[in-house]
């Protein structure tokens, strides 16, 4: 078989195209060993006109199976030719803490994308261009070993794998001014160095990079994610989601970089969605009042009627409570329950599926409300961006200056925070790219989430006070920092007058928000409980639905215990206490700012953490 037959084949399949015909065309007058670089440019050329015609047909094993061979018949043209392949390395960054099974699947999910597409090669059984950096945040010793283990095992399979262990980030810590850094590595007690928070473990880790890159001559990206996300992708396939691995990262990424004057982009995820269950209990109560209705009307025994095609009906923040405050449009939908059971099956099996997932909502999943991936044609639909995900974001060594702000703070929001700033100074060369990741924020083996911080349990009881106050204060944090950059912020100092009456309006705003759509969940939680509770539903006749309706009732209970009459949060972000020390935190981080980064350029920039 010739190295370019996968090529021929669809290029002769899609030739009613008149830029593929064109191709095809070329093709013809190149195909000798000789022409090896015309023909590496024209794969280039080819591989997103093929995918876009690709995905307007059915997407199955065999045109996935065909895609990915384009990538295998590129990648030994690389390979065998007499030019130095000069495309990035990418030093993929996991900061993990408490989640072993997580990275387990992150790893295997990297490692799986390797041999599926190839980037970069083969030598000595390693691939060359892809290097992996785990920052462990861990605080039990039995994960710790766990890490370290499945650290060495994807070594053994190939993968580079940096173990950046406490000892190690300590050593890195300790050659610094923790007085003049504590606002970007924290406040650090060196006995109980561990969860450290995501910001903080993320600047540590920006230390460590600026190690590994020292006098690197060959181009990097440096790529964080998060470990409870995988290089795929979920898409809808007979009916059905599938996760696939239908999007080749690395080489688009290479070609963004390569192409454009892109320093720094942003992703997104698919699959649960990257916000807190504090801000997301609306719109799912709303869809299981819609369930409960329409269950209602059904009959037990017959075959399940959950399994219609799900389609978008909003945008992509159709599960936030708030999401006007972003920019986008209220989801005036209910969204139906996707059954995921297999086989044939009845609304009794239905019933018991959606009960057994009710608790994982406060672990940040939306049973009602996850997203899936949309094509487009990545290096077309580039956009400039305001915000960074931080769980899907790659740079240029040279952006290492922009550390996680106010990491000490341990708010939420803190990318979107980032984006503003960096937006306000980088304009166009920062982007966001249709190249998201898949996000799981459970694992099955527990039905939870390993670690989640701000989220405690005790017996039946989950308290999201920790975090829904991480949220709050961190919305304040964004759309004050909104109004600062728009102001001139960091360049331009802000007077304190200004600064403070920034902060305070932004506080009302969200106490204002916040309490408007606690009245709201007051009411969908007592419509839910009545709903769920007449004994005229045919659930409370079936001995077989006890453990279903324990469920509910538990969720029903966690739902008043954090969003009820009563609920401690409230009282939290209406306290003129809690409200003044938030005030004054976040003034004087922000007041900070412009010494921080003054301070965080001399640790890059004079070797101090290269000793």
């Amino acid at each position: 078989m010739k190295q370019n037959s996968t090529l021929k084949e669809l290029l002769n399949r899609y030739k009613n195209n008149k830029s593929i015909a064109q191709l095809n065309a070329k093709l013809c007058t190149i195909d000798a060993s000789e022409e090896n670089q015309k023909l590496i440019e024209l794969y280039n050329k080819s591989i997103p006109l093929i995918e876009n015609l690709i995905w307007q047909g059915e997407i199955n094993d065999n045109t996935i199976n065909s895609y990915q061979h384009l990538f295998h018949e590129l990648e030994k043209l690389i390979d065998k030719s007499n030019s130095p392949d000069t495309r990035h390395k990418f030093i993929i960054t996991i900061p993990v803490a408490d989640r072993p099974q997580h990275l387990n699947a992150c790893l295997n999910s990297i490692l799986t994308l390797c041999t599926q597409y190839r980037y970069g090669g083969l030598q000595d059984g390693v691939y060359t261009k892809i290097n992996i950096l785990i920052t462990d945040d861990s605080q039990h010793l039995e994960n710790i070993n766990k890490n370290k283990e499945i650290s060495k095992t994807f070594t053994n399979k190939g993968l580079k794998v940096i173990y950046f262990g406490q000892d190690q980030q300590r050593d890195i810590i300790a050659q610094l001014d923790n007085i003049k850094t504590q606002n970007i590595t924290g406040n650090i007690d060196t006995e109980k160095f561990y969860h450290k928070g995501a910001s903080i473990t993320r600047n540590i880790t920006y230390l460590k990079l600026q190690q590994l890159q020292g006098n690197e001559t060959q181009a990097t990206l440096f790529y964080f994610i998060d470990s409870d996300q995988e290089f795929q992708v979920s898409i809808q396939e007979l009916g059905e989601y599938k996760e696939r691995y239908v999007v080749n990262y690395f080489y688009y990424l290479d070609r963004i970089f390569s192409d454009n004057k892109t320093s720094i982009l942003t992703g997104k995820v698919v699959g649960d969605p990257p916000v807190s269950p504090s801000v997301m209990a609306g719109t799912f109560l709303e869809d299981l009042i819609y369930f409960i209705k329409r269950m209602d009307k059904l009959k037990p025994q017959l075959n399940c009627s959950f399994h219609n095609n799900i389609e978008d009906k909003d945008n992509d923040a159709s599960y936030h409570d708030m999401a006007e405050l972003f920019g986008f449009k209220p989801s005036l939908n209910t969204h139906d329950y996707h059954c995921t059971l297999k086989g044939t099956h009845n609304h009794i099996d239905c019933f018991n599926n959606i009960a057994s997932k009710l608790k994982h909502f406060f672990d940040g999943e939306h049973p009602t409300r996850k997203s899936y991936y949309q094509h487009e044609d990545v290096l077309r639909n580039l956009k400039p961006a305001r915000t960074i995900y931080t769980g899907n974001y790659i740079f240029k060594p040279e952006n290492l200056k922009y550390f996680i702000p106010f990491a000490n703070l341990k708010l939420r929001m803190a990318g979107p925070v980032l984006g503003r700033l960096i937006k306000a100074e980088l304009g166009d060369a920062f982007v966001s790219a249709n190249l998201p990741m898949l996000h799981k924020r459970t694992v099955d083996t527990i039905g939870q989430s390993e670690f989640r911080p701000g989220v405690n349990r005790k017996n039946e009881i989950v308290d999201l006070s920790g975090e829904f106050t991480r949220q709050f204060f961190g919305d304040v944090m964004l759309f004050s920092m909104i109004e600062l950059t728009e102001m001139g912020y960091p360049k331009e100092n802000i007077a304190a007058e200004a600064l403070s009456k920034t902060i305070n309006s932004n506080i009302a705003l969200m106490q204002n928000k916040y309490m408007s759509k606690h009245s709201e969940l007051l009411l969908k939680t007592r419509t839910l409980k009545s709903l769920f509770n007449s004994p005229e539903n045919w659930w409370f006749n079936k001995p077989e639905l006890t453990p279903a309706r324990l469920n509910f009732e538990q969720f029903i209970n966690n739902i008043e215990f954090n969003f009820g009459k009563d609920a401690k949060i409230y009282k939290i972000i209406n306290s003129a206490e809690t409200i003044d020390s938030y005030k004054n935190i976040i003034t004087d981080a922000i007041t900070s700012y412009s010494t921080d980064m003054i301070t965080w350029q001399a640790i890059l920039f004079e070797g101090t953490t290269q000793q």
